[in-house]
């Protein structure tokens, strides 16, 4: 599922997915803000350390 992410290059936010796809342009981008994916990868690890500490 694709997150709302600013593209660098155009100057527009974009749907893009995880893997840099941007939807709203059919095409891979290279210089986007993918702090939405890292933070939600970080939160699932703290889950995951949290159920490992029980």
């Amino acid at each position: 599922m694709s997150k709302w992410c600013f593209n660098y290059d155009s100057g527009e936010y974009e749907n893009i997915e995880k893997d840099g796809f941007s939807i709203d342009r059919g095409e891979y981008v290279y210089n986007w803000d993918d702090s939405e994916y890292r933070r939600e990868e970080e939160e699932e690890r703290r889950q995951q350390d949290d159920e490992d500490d029980w």
